[in-house]
């Protein structure tokens, strides 16, 4: 049973509005807009706009929708996943092309990204200007600055220097263009002026909506890839940061054995429908043809497959490169949600794909993953899990990360065993390295957006893989799309492109 959530609330109140069809009734009252967006119901009704975008679906609208924006653009330039064309003719082969870092200016993934940033972007400035307009609650103000700090950091870290704008009322063509130096100060600035005035409340009425505690994280993540963005390290602002979410009262959720799970362990409740508020900061409130939609595992698995599992066709599309999977000891309960070898439905996964674009991957070439099982409602569309955003795991990697680049080694030991514990595996011998920090977020967090931006800060995303050679250095930042470009003369391709 899915908790009410307000990107609901979008939905609910234009079901209202088109249910009324008498209009040659009297209209007796007015509801100024000032009044209507001070009230805690208007308030909420302002920010669901802009939580929608959060979720988003199809044509690459979304953090963590369906196929072809933000998540497939930042995941699949990493190491972790990838659809390769089928030698059975399916699938383009844009995911190939970002796989081996060679997208163009022109791609489908790249324009839906800008496109999808940039209208979140729209509504939450205009969130902003009716919650200030109206006088509404300031924790109300904050979480609406929170959002779209939010989605200038994905664009920023995406696209590097971007148009920038908190107006509305700017032409396309007169928007100025800022460096991401301008674009970060301004997202700090945002944070740090409005996180602690946000609700500190958990689940509930704030499940799927920024709180203080993913305020405080999104503040983290942004420290902690500051030196990338500004060519300046805030380690120790990024632990400050981590130390406040630590208030909140978070823990690892337990990992135990549970044959009600479909995947054997309650590690797996994290991927799976109300997502438990013990360890998740953050998520995407999903329910498959009314919010949102969670595509992951009915992209990866076999058609036949699939209708074997759920009575319904998988799209045959998404793997795992055999040397990501290959990282994963035995014992790992994190290596549960791959599956390679003999299936139901006549299957049989291979370890190792012969080709990503041309001819292409045999029909039933690499590993796949179901770490988001799905759970009901479910469909050929996709299934109802919720995403999580952000969740205390990545914390705890971040405080590790902070004190090995501060020289503090055995201080960041404790918090890498707690990851590694959890996950079945021993702890680390001695105290770890960048190169163990680094390999634990990616088994922790693989297919939950962050393997990008980790590669790059870690000095890994140019080096080659399989199918990928060396790549070159302005391939860290996406470009600018062409379409923006003939919009707004007045921008400057990125580097390289």
């Amino acid at each position: 049973m899915k908790i009410k959530n307000i990107v609901l609330l979008g939905t609910l109140t234009f079901l209202s509005l088109v249910g009324c069809t008498n209009v040659d009734e009297n209209v007796y009252d007015k509801y100024p807009a000032e009044d209507f967006y001070g009230s805690p119901e208007g308030a909420d009704v302002a920010l669901a706009s802009v939580y929608a975008q959060v979720g988003g679906n199809w044509n690459g609208v979304g953090y963590a929708g369906a196929d072809n924006g933000w998540y497939d653009l930042n995941c699949m330039s990493a190491d972790e996943q990838v659809i390769p064309h089928r030698n059975t003719g399916d699938w383009q082969l844009d995911f190939a092309r970002v796989y081996t870092h060679k997208w163009l200016p022109t791609d489908l993934m790249v324009n839906n990204t800008w496109n999808w940033l940039y209208k979140s972007i729209f509504n939450a400035n205009l969130a902003v200007s009716q919650l200030e307009t109206a006088k509404a609650d300031a924790s109300k103000i904050a979480e609406a600055k929170v959002l779209r700090a939010f989605f200038y950091y994905l664009l920023m870290d995406d696209y590097g220097s971007v148009p920038f704008y908190t107006d509305n009322n700017t032409t396309v063509d007169k928007i100025p263009q800022a460096s991401r130096k301008q674009v970060y100060d301004f997202i700090v600035k945002e944070l740090t002026e409005n996180v602690d005035l946000l609700s500190g409340e958990k689940g509930g009425n704030y499940y799927g909506r920024f709180n203080k505690w993913a305020g405080y994280t999104l503040l983290a993540k942004v420290y902690l890839n500051a030196q990338v963005y500004t060519g300046e390290a805030k380690w120790n602002e990024c632990l400050a940061a981590c130390n406040k979410v630590n208030e909140g009262g978070f823990s690892l959720h337990p990992a135990n054995s549970n044959a009600a799970s479909a995947l054997g362990n309650t590690y797996y409740d994290l991927f799976g429908d109300v997502l438990p508020t013990d360890e998740t900061i953050l998520s995407i409130y999903t329910t498959v043809d009314i919010v949102s939609r969670n595509i992951f595992t009915v992209r990866s698995l076999f058609g036949p497959h699939c209708q074997a599992l759920f009575g319904y066709s998988g799209w045959n599309g998404t793997i795992v490169p055999k040397d990501f999977y290959l990282k994963y000891a035995d014992s790992d309960i994190r290596k549960k949600q791959f599956l390679v070898g003999e299936q139901p439905g006549g299957t049989n996964y291979t370890l190792d794909i012969s080709s990503l674009d041309n001819p292409g991957a045999g029909a039933q070439e690499g590993v796949r993953n179901v770490k988001f099982y799905p759970v009901t409602p479910r469909n050929g569309g996709g299934a109802s899990n919720d995403f999580p955003i952000y969740r205390y795991a990545d914390v705890l990697l971040m405080i590790a990360e902070c004190n090995v680049r501060l020289n503090n080694a055995g201080a960041a030991k404790p918090f890498v065993d707690q990851v590694r514990t959890r996950a079945g595996v021993a702890a680390l011998a001695g105290n770890p390295t960048l190169d163990d920090i680094y390999t634990e977020r990616g088994l922790e967090l693989n297919w939950e957006g962050h393997r990008r931006q980790d590669m790059i800060r870690f000095d890994k995303f140019l080096q080659p893989k399989q199918f990928k050679e060396t790549s070159e250095a302005y391939r860290k930042i996406y470009p600018i799309p062409t379409s923006a470009l003939n919009a707004n003369p007045s921008l400057k391709q990125n580097p390289g492109y």
